[in-house]
């Protein structure tokens, strides 16, 4: 009787992929460390917690021996503390894999693809082959000209006998233009993203890291800045991102939108937006005097209509703002609609969870609406 092979299922239970003792404690390391801003003591101090209660470890690898490899492998570095003690504090390889980390947490579900991969609606003389063919119309590069088409198109219309290629004959590959994107995510680091409960702040850093690595191995000809805002506004490096805290701030949300824009005008990208993550309302303002301007208590109508000022500043400019509103509060929620109204831009009124996945859909839409 001969075997026969039956298709189907095969169900078992399932068993997690193999990780070395190293790798598995590097996975959890690398989310300490995100959580405790950089600081390595609290971070090992947490993982040692964490030891004791999941036994992560057991007597034939610890965590001195975790963390000897983490030195022997370059992720951290011998350093000297302000109180001029001793210990150990991350490199720009741990910086990396944090990043990473978050890219593959947020967008894991993403495929690779060329770098610039950003199609618009716009097809003709790109660069971008499309693997389309079209007639030849008059202007088309000759470099579009696919040999192979054209000498069979040849073929078909004059026989092999009487072989001639004629104008009619020639066939262009489509292509299209690779759009190029400016953008600049505006992070809120006032006090607020620490109260109530919730830690806001982490999430936005790794929202902030995970796009930093997308852009930068997917779409490198993208440009990426990002600043943080509290009573004022300035930029930060993206090494920096894991060390980022939330300061004693109020919320100028004017002063990053002030510099968001001053960046993007310096930028020759035809595409370019500002994403902003904010939790609370505006309570400040810087006045022309270097004086602030302060009020915590509900919405102050002189700070508000200088949000509304600049969201028009930067719809005259072409350059549409995107918020990401963590509160859910209803006269925040009206703010903002009123905001967005100003500026034509959109809104979204979202929790933490998810603001990863809309941040990145957003993207890739906004970056395909103009060419010009």
């Amino acid at each position: 009787m001969k075997n026969e092979f039956k298709k189907g299922f095969y169900f078992k239970t399932y068993e997690a992929p193999f990780q070395s003792p190293f790798d598995k404690l590097f996975t959890i390391f690398k989310e300490l460390i995100t959580h405790t801003s950089g600081d390595f003591d609290e971070a090992i101090n947490w993982l040692r917690e964490l030891d004791k209660e999941y036994k992560l470890t057991d007597e034939n690898y610890t965590i001195d021996d975790f963390i000897e490899d983490l030195k022997k492998k370059g992720y951290i570095r011998d350093e000297v503390k302000g109180d001029g003690s001793s210990g150990f504090g991350i490199t720009a390889k741990t910086e990396r894999a944090i990043r990473q980390q978050a890219l593959d947490q947020i967008f894991g579900n993403l495929k690779k693809s060329g770098s610039g991969n950003h199609k618009t609606k716009y097809a003709g003389s790109g660069d971008e082959h499309t693997g389309e063919f079209r007639e030849y119309n008059f202007g088309d590069s000759l470099e579009r000209i696919s040999l192979t088409e054209s000498l069979r198109n040849a073929q078909v219309n004059n026989g092999v006998d009487n072989f001639m290629l004629t104008e009619n004959d020639l066939i262009v590959e489509d292509a299209q233009y690779k759009a190029q994107m400016s953008t600049v995510l505006m992070i809120d680091i006032s006090h607020s993203m620490i109260l109530y409960g919730e830690d806001r702040i982490t999430p936005a850093k790794k929202v902030a890291m995970a796009l930093a690595e997308l852009i930068t191995t997917r779409y490198p000809k993208d440009t990426l800045d990002i600043l943080v805002f509290g009573n004022d506004a300035w930029t930060i490096p993206i090494k920096d991102l894991p060390y980022l805290q939330v300061g004693p701030y109020h919320t100028n949300t004017v002063a990053g939108l002030q510099l968001a824009m001053d960046i993007l005008r310096r930028k020759r990208n035809t595409n370019k937006q500002i994403f902003m993550i904010t939790d609370g309302k505006p309570s400040c303002v810087r006045e022309r005097d270097g004086s602030y301007y302060m009020n915590s208590n509900g919405l102050d109508e002189y700070i508000v209509d200088k949000c509304y000022t600049q969201a028009q500043q930067a719809r005259k400019l072409h350059i549409p703002i995107t918020t990401f509103m963590i509160a859910r509060d209803p006269y925040l929620q009206r703010f903002v609609n009123q905001f967005t109204e100003a500026n034509q831009g959109k809104a979204f009124y979202t929790g933490i969870k998810g603001l990863g996945e809309m941040i990145f859909e957003d993207y890739e839409a906004n970056r395909k609406k103009r060419v010009k």
